[in-house]
């Protein structure tokens, strides 16, 4: 059975902060071809589509389209604040390797 992605309480409560959801705004979590390791992720703003999948928690949603959701079945999506900055990061059990910055990865 394929899981939907889980999103952490952090991550919502991240998108409450800047308030995504009072501009009508998601937090989209794509996958696209590219990167050193040969899959990236997109992670921005912006409005929810008619075929999304849509993950809402604390009047927050976080967005993932249909091509993505394949490569993010059973991934966390996570808010982290670390000394060299503040980023939503992913935890993806389907990569097989990541590159060092974490925004790449193989399958």
């Amino acid at each position: 059975m394929n899981l939907p992605p889980n999103v952490t309480t952090r991550a919502f409560e991240r998108l409450n902060e800047i308030g995504a959801g009072d501009q009508g705004q998601a937090l989209r979590v794509a996958v696209e071809g590219g990167g050193c390791s040969g899959f990236q992720y997109e992670i921005k703003l912006d409005a929810p589509a008619a075929d999304d999948l849509i993950l809402e928690g604390l009047g927050q949603k976080v967005v993932v389209d249909s091509i993505s959701l394949p490569f993010l079945t059973g991934a966390t999506i996570d808010f982290t604040e670390e000394l060299i900055g503040a980023r939503f990061v992913i935890e993806n059990p389907n990569a097989s390797s990541s590159c060092g910055c974490g925004t790449s990865f193989s399958m």
